[in-house]
């Protein structure tokens, strides 16, 4: 990302072919994602425990990437792309298949934290990747084909986990991930560039031992907010409070040690980057909080199967997929604070009719409402996802990667347990189909809410930048610090 550099209205073939190869080891992590997210009932069931133990196969899977994220950046320094790439697919792929093996619930977890530790590698390295080969320019157009799995996996991960449960024994959900793995470590090998040899750098180890377990004890604070309850439960308070703590003191450390720390936080006066993870969090909310009220609405209310209920929401990625291309065209024309605004509008009005719906809300009129939806989403995520690297150095990329990320992690997770925690709260377990009716509503209109905040805060997103300056004063010193 040199100074001299603009932006080509064509794009190096040589640059897609980095894009493809890295997109189908992605489709493997939000495949397993969305596919495990509908069989925890199944699971529990099958292995004969508790809904409370086998959450911990999510759990469990969350952690480990909040613990591995952070070092993806000083992994990539040390091995390089091509090789840190391959490792962490191969370790998915070990992973997946010994989840199917899992005897039982404990072993299940174990397995299923395996497959945390490499997709934390993957889904940051992934966006680093493809930054880097561009060389930051037409990041519109790239990130919305980078995205496809996040489109991909919504769509078809409930339903395929459905027809798996329905038709055939649950060890062949982790099956899906196999092919996706394999053919993806055969392109990696074949197509991305040779990594230079293997050399030293020295660990921030304050920084890790301040860093990740300070995301660890967010995330698990927030997941156990979903359990009765909510927010004030001793489980949710102490480590989301100890997380926090430990968070600071990273950032204080981080600026301490500048371009030697484990994540350069100074990034993060680049006001691109720093824009654009507040809406990624936002985002995150409004997305994975969504998605867990979805299925539930259409499974709980209205008494549809699993699969049915991902039937009704193909609609929702349809309206993605179908708006992600032009989004990245007008990304990389008129930028992010137009589009983002109007974005979060879509998916506000595409949530609205959710606000009203009962038992009886006509099935059509809900699934035209999720189309709406899913075209907002995607005019929302994919001009954020290329704002943050705007402007950035090549080298600042990795931290810039790892920075959006975990914003974008930790809002969907803090998106899920607060409007469980809604639901629940509004709707005890027996209540009357008419109370369950009006907690759904309550709940979609916190959807609703953070979806009118996202439009607030997009006003102060940067209006067009160009894609690979380096012109931040801030940027460079990072970045050359990084490359040394």
């Amino acid at each position: 990302m040199s100074e001299t550099q603009t932006e080509s209205p064509q794009i190096d073939p040589a640059v897609w072919r980095t894009v493809w190869t890295v997109l189908v080891g992605g489709l493997a992590v939000l495949f397993d994602t969305t596919i495990v997210a509908v069989a925890l009932r199944t699971l529990a069931d099958d292995l004969h425990t508790s809904v409370a133990t086998i959450q911990w196969v999510t759990t469990g899977y969350l952690v480990a990437l909040a613990i591995t994220i952070p070092i993806t950046g000083w992994a990539q320094r040390v091995l390089g792309s091509k090789r840190l790439w391959i490792i962490a697919l191969a370790l998915f792929l070990c992973g997946s298949v010994l989840s199917s093996l899992a005897w039982n619930a404990g072993s299940l977890i174990a397995f299923r934290t395996v497959q945390g530790v490499g997709g934390g590698v993957l889904l940051p390295l992934m966006s680093t990747l493809v930054v880097q080969a561009a060389g930051g320019n037409n990041l519109g157009r790239i990130m919305s084909v980078v995205s496809l799995p996040a489109v991909l996996g919504p769509i078809l991960g409930p339903v395929v986990g459905g027809l798996i449960l329905q038709h055939l024994h649950w060890s062949w959900m982790f099956w899906v991930n196999v092919p996706f793995c394999v053919v993806g470590i055969v392109l990696a090998v074949i197509v991305l560039p040779t990594d230079g040899p293997v050399r030293r750098a020295p660990l921030d180890v304050v920084g890790f031992l301040l860093m990740a377990p300070g995301l660890v004890g967010i995330l698990w604070g927030i997941s156990n907010s979903s359990k009765t309850g909510g927010f004030g439960r001793a489980d949710v308070v102490a480590p989301l409070v100890a997380g926090l703590l430990l968070m600071a003191g990273f950032v204080g450390w981080a600026l301490r040690r500048q371009g030697s720390a484990l994540v350069d936080v100074r990034l993060l006066k680049h006001w691109p980057l720093a824009s654009s993870s507040l809406l990624l969090f936002l985002s995150g909310i409004t997305l994975y909080g969504a998605m867990i009220l979805l299925p539930l609405y259409f499974q709980q209310l209205r008494g549809t199967t699993v699969l049915m209920a991902g039937v009704l929401l193909i609609p929702q990625g349809l309206g993605t997929l179908a708006s992600r291309a032009l989004a990245g065209k007008l990304a990389d024309t008129m930028g992010a604070r137009l589009l983002v605004l109007v974005g979060f509008l879509i998916v506000l009005l595409g949530t609205l009719p959710f606000g009203f719906a009962d038992a009886r809300t006509n099935e059509w009129w809900l699934m035209g409402a999720l189309f709406v939806r899913g075209i907002g989403l995607g005019v929302v995520t994919i001009p954020l996802m290329a704002l943050g690297y705007r402007g950035l150095e090549r080298s600042a990329a990795p931290d810039a990667s790892i920075i959006t990320r975990i914003a974008g992690q930790v809002g969907g997770s803090f998106g899920v347990a607060v409007l469980a925690v809604i639901l629940v709260g509004a709707a005890p377990e027996g209540s009357s189909t008419a109370s369950l009716a009006s907690a759904f509503q309550q709940s979609f209109w916190w959807a609703i809410a953070f979806a009118g905040v996202g439009v607030l805060i997009s006003l102060a997103l940067p209006g067009r930048l160009p894609d690979a300056t380096g012109a931040s004063t801030q940027v460079p010193v990072a970045a050359r610090a990084r490359a040394e």
